[in-house]
């Protein structure tokens, strides 16, 4: 059965930001062979495939999303031939690698770009997004950084504006421009005759925008207090569609190598996220889906909504793909708390469909307060306060000063409760977050069901429960969360007679259970496999 799935839908990612890896050499920055290191801990876990944010020559001014050269590896972080070599030990272990694509913008140190704004007549001027300045000499139109303030910046040289929907150093390409687009598809093709396995596409559903480049309507919703870029409504600046025809360039260039991945990250709703994998199934395999990381409510009926309208929402043939956690969002266990914290990571490696796992979260790392004088993320300077600092700080190996990630100062202040949760004293603790994440990863890649199975959604009578059945062949597993603050009793019968606990997220508990009187602790998720007829 098997055989008829890509490794993409069985397998777990694991997104590594490597300047919070493992630091290999006392700089403080984790780097390439810092993540070489640590691969045998990859395994022990349980990833499948490992996605490294940026490792691209950059001038960091947002840590690697700023891109001077799309074809070699940045020296803080090592070499190509140090790539070459985790990508080599990485496939010896039967582990995938993936990078971080960036092709809406550009460094402005990139050579495109010094060459572009070196005057109006240079041939990479079209390159990237000039205007000029509006009969009031101020930008061409309204449009906000995702950073914060104006989204063009005024070049003295040539008298235009520039537009860059992040930071001023990230001037946005071009996309309606062959040119650009050939370009990024060779360094696309460079990688993956290094073997890659892949790309995570960063803001790929922003590459095209509107050719008049109108003023963004304002949001109603938006309200005095709020960050300021939230306050108009991007119709003109992304999503557009446009951009539907690249993804099928940048699939087209994928499909030249076997069995490659592409996975977009895309921050829209569940109906304007699926056309991104393609009318027909021709977009990138894996639309990032970031809804359990937005949900404004955690309850089980937001989540089980949110899951049937998901299911329902699918084109025939596309994979479902779930994120709790990444390097833009407050980390799981700092928005809803350690005891919830575990119940959803079990929903993320039971639900149907590819997970992706964040560095640290298997611990239950939470967000780390940064002083204001040690904030270094652009967008938290711009916009104090809605730093992403916080959910990038170093990974807690052990108790040592450093927490055996660097033997120097780390370039991020480390959580203070690093010496109790760490990789160390978790793996020595059944107990854990860590042994619970271990566990399930093991349930996982053992059962068909989780691993590839269908989903159905189980009714209860009770508010607080979402339970839901995976099966594949003659195989059944039950789930069933209990989001509420009291213990339940549940009936659930209809589903089978008897079932096996195969895990728990409470206190440890295994053995065989009827299920007409399944009783479950608040706040406690269980796994039971079904016991056949």
């Amino acid at each position: 059965m098997k055989a008829s799935h890509h490794w993409w839908q069985t397998d777990v990612v694991y997104q590594i930001y490597p300047r919070s890896f493992q630091d290999s050499n006392g700089d403080g920055i984790g780097d390439l062979p810092g993540i070489r290191q640590r691969l045998d801990y990859l395994q022990w876990l349980g990833i499948d495939a490992i996605w490294l944010s940026p490792i691209f020559p950059s001038p960091m001014a947002d840590f690697g999303y700023d891109v001077a050269n799309y074809v070699d590896v940045d020296p803080m972080f090592g070499t190509l031939a140090e790539l070459d070599q985790l990508v080599s030990e990485a496939h010896q272990r039967g582990m995938r690698v993936l990078l971080d694509l960036v092709p809406n913008h550009s460094s402005d140190e990139h050579p495109w770009f010094v060459a572009a704004r070196s005057s109006r007549d240079n041939p990479y001027r079209d390159w990237y997004i000039w205007r000029d300045p509006a009969p009031d000499g101020g930008p061409p139109n309204n449009w906000l950084s995702h950073f914060g303030g104006p989204a063009w910046s005024l070049d003295p040289t040539t008298g235009q504006y520039y537009l860059h929907l992040f930071d001023p150093k990230q001037a946005d390409l071009n996309w309606r421009n062959p040119a650009v687009r050939q370009a990024i598809y060779d360094a696309m093709r460079f990688w993956f005759a290094r073997g890659i396995d892949g790309f995570r596409i960063d803001v790929i559903w922003m590459l095209i925008k509107h050719p008049d480049l109108p003023d963004n309507p304002p949001d109603p919703q938006w309200k005095p207090g709020q960050p300021e870029q939230h306050r108009l409504l991007r119709r003109h600046d992304q999503h557009q569609p446009e951009v539907h025809a690249i993804i099928r360039e940048m699939r087209m260039v994928a499909d030249e190598y076997q069995d490659r991945v592409l996975i977009g990250e895309i921050y829209l709703p569940i109906d304007d996220l699926v056309a991104y994998y393609g009318e027909n199934l021709d977009g990138v395999h894996l639309p990032f889906n970031f809804n359990l990381v937005t949900l404004g409510e955690w309850n089980a009926h937001a989540i089980r909504a949110l899951v049937e309208h998901y299911e329902r929402a699918l084109p025939p043939g596309g994979w479902p793909n779930w994120v709790l956690g990444n390097h833009d969002q407050p980390r799981v266990a700092s928005r809803l708390g350690q005891s919830m914290a575990r119940l959803a990571q079990m929903l993320l490696l039971t639900l149907r469909g590819t997970p992706t796992l964040y560095y640290g979260d298997e611990l239950g790392m939470e967000d780390v307060p940064i002083p204001s004088e040690l904030v270094v993320d652009p967008q938290g300077i711009r916009t104090p306060g809605h730093g992403r600092d916080p959910e990038r700080t170093p990974m807690q190996w052990d108790a040592t000063p450093g927490a055996g990630f660097t033997t120097g100062t780390p370039w991020l202040p480390l959580a203070v409760d690093y010496p109790s949760r760490n990789v160390t004293r978790q793996q020595d603790d059944p107990q854990s977050m860590l042994a619970l994440t271990h566990h399930l990863l093991e349930l996982r890649r053992a059962s068909a069901a989780l691993n590839r199975g269908s989903y159905a959604t189980v009714a209860t009578s009770e508010p607080d429960l979402f339970a839901y059945l995976r099966q594949a062949g003659g195989e059944q597993v039950l789930v069933i969360l209990n989001m509420g603050a009291t213990p339940v009793t549940l009936d659930l019968s209809s589903v089978g007679p008897t079932g096996t606990i195969a895990a728990s997220t409470g206190m440890q508990r295994t053995g065989h259970v009827t299920l007409d009187a399944v009783m479950l602790d608040a706040v406690e998720g269980l796994v039971i496999a079904i016991d056949e007829d």
